[in-house]
Formats: structure tokens, sequence, C-alpha cells
């Protein structure tokens, strides 16, 4: 099975339990629009946490109506985080999303040992990308999370986001290792974590996916770069998920695809006890809302 565009996940998240959803800081314009338009398709309904004045005054300019949400004032946007990911732990609210609030301090209150929302794995990021220069939706780790992840740290962000692609319903997802080139080189040890885990990939100690690299960007996505490069592969040319060695492999891969590449983007923390909304402050609000349909499609 492919998803070839984001409104996808739309169709995924109304066949299954409408989820609450806790909003940190949601004095932001895009979230709120986002917000309303999730409540328009039946995808979650909203307890926003933030600055009450400021939620009501940015409301009002942009036109909606939220008379009927529920609002927890809270002027600190970092209690506000804390409140938000405290609304979890009580089980009154499935999905958390990240308003006008710094990342870290966000993830702060999420990864507290004693508060947060840790399930004993680890947190990363994935983002799925709808571009109009690739033939379905490709997927991208981890660009926001684990700076330099080591070897195990690699081996469970794979496991992390394998079990994201079936419960969306992809049984195989193709995986491109990715690095600067296609071969392995000792003084290169992304190449080397590259072979490593494809390897164990083919001996069934990762399984659930198909998995290959090391492998150039263009490898990954262009099965014609392959062939010239005389590579034979089954994800060349039709990788569903890119993963990066780095943090800011993967970062400038983000960006490129928006601003250069013109795909949006849904983004989402997998490996804590619920989905967690995480974007951009500059993503837009389209992306927003596919990051909260992709977090209900969990």
């Amino acid at each position: 099975m492919n998803i070839k565009n984001l409104n996808s996940f739309i169709d995924i998240a109304k066949q299954k339990t409408k989820k609450k959803i806790a909003v940190a800081a949601a004095e932001d314009e895009p979230v709120l629009l986002a917000i309303m338009d999730a409540i328009k398709h039946g995808l979650a309904d909203p307890i926003l946490v933030g600055n009450n004045e400021k939620i009501n005054q940015i409301a009002d300019q942009i036109k909606i109506d939220i008379s009927q949400l529920e609002i927890i004032n809270e002027k600190d946007p970092v209690k506000s985080a804390k409140i938000a990911v405290q609304l979890i732990r009580d089980n009154a609210a499935q999905i958390l999303m990240k308003g006008l609030v710094n990342t870290a301090d966000y993830l702060r209150a999420v990864l507290n040992k004693e508060n947060g929302l840790r399930k004993g794995e680890l947190l990363s990021h994935i983002g799925f990308f709808e571009s109009p220069y690739y033939h379905k939706l490709i997927a991208l780790t981890d660009a926001a999370q684990n700076p330099a992840p080591e070897f195990n740290d690699k081996v469970a962000i794979i496991n992390n986001s394998v079990d994201l692609f079936h419960r969306l319903g992809i049984a195989n997802p193709k995986i491109a290792m990715i690095a600067a080139i296609e071969g392995v080189n000792p003084k290169m040890q992304a190449t080397i974590d590259a072979a490593s885990i494809t390897m164990m990939n083919k001996r069934k100690q990762i399984k659930g996916c198909i998995i290959d690299g090391p492998l150039a960007f263009d490898n990954a996505v262009s099965k014609g770069a392959a062939e010239h490069k005389g590579i034979v592969s089954d994800v060349a040319g039709d990788t569903d998920l890119i993963f990066a060695p780095n943090i800011e492999v993967a970062n400038a891969l983000y960006k490129s695809f928006t601003y250069f590449g013109g795909a949006t983007v849904a983004a989402i923390i997998l490996g804590a006890t619920v989905p967690i909304v995480l974007t951009s402050r500059a993503d837009s609000d389209r992306s927003k809302l596919m990051s909260i349909a992709l977090a209900a499609s969990y």
C-alpha cells in the first residue's frame, strides 16, 4: 500500500475513535486555524492551554468562533506545556500539540522523569512530505529530536518509525539509510552504521521493513540514478522513509523539501505514551492540520 497524499491521514483518522488534543501555549494563529480545521473534519476535540486573552484576540482577528472550546488560562508558555502534559497523564487528552512555546521547553515537559510522557523507549521525530516531485508520500527521520544518534539509537528510531507505518497500513516500508556515498568507507561512520543495519534487516534482526544502505540521497529517491551507478536495490527510487545519519542532514532536508521543493509536511514525535505533534513554528496551518491528522491516525 502507498499513501500518495497527506489527505489520506484524515481518512485514516476518521476510521478511529476521536481523541482529545491538548495544545500547549495555544496563542498562535496557525495553530488555532489548524485546530478549527481539525474540529471541522472530526479529527479531534481540543483543550487549549495558554494565554486566554491572546487566544481570544487572535480568534477575533481571524474571525473564528472558539466560544465552545475548553480553555485553561496560563500566561507562561513553559507552565502551559507542563499543564498540557498533565492532561495527557490524567487521560483527559490523548494527543499533545505544541503551540507558541520553545521546542526545548516543550520537550523538557514531555521528557520529565517524574511527570512526563516517557515510555521507557527513545523518542524520535518523523515527518511525512507531500512533494510534487515524488510519486507518493516520503518520510524523513530524525530532524528534531536526536542530534547525533548512536547505533542502538538508530535501531530504536527505525523501530518507532516502522510501528507507525504499520499503524498506517503500510506493512513493509522501504527505508533508505542515507550517507554522502553509497559505499562503505571506514572513515565515515554513517556508512558503517547503514551497512550494519541493512545486514541486521536481511537477517531478520530488524523486522517489518526493507532497509538498504548506505545510499546517497539521489540513489534513495531515483531509480535512474541508482541504475546509473550500478546499484541494484528494492528501496532505491521507491523509498518510504529516508533515515538521515544526524540532525544536521535531516533538518536541512526538512527545510529544503518545504522551502525549495514545495512540499507540505506532517510531523510528530514517536516513542512517548501518546503521539506528540511537533511542527516548525514556520510551518503552515495545513501542515499543522495534517500533523494532527497523522497523530489521530496513530
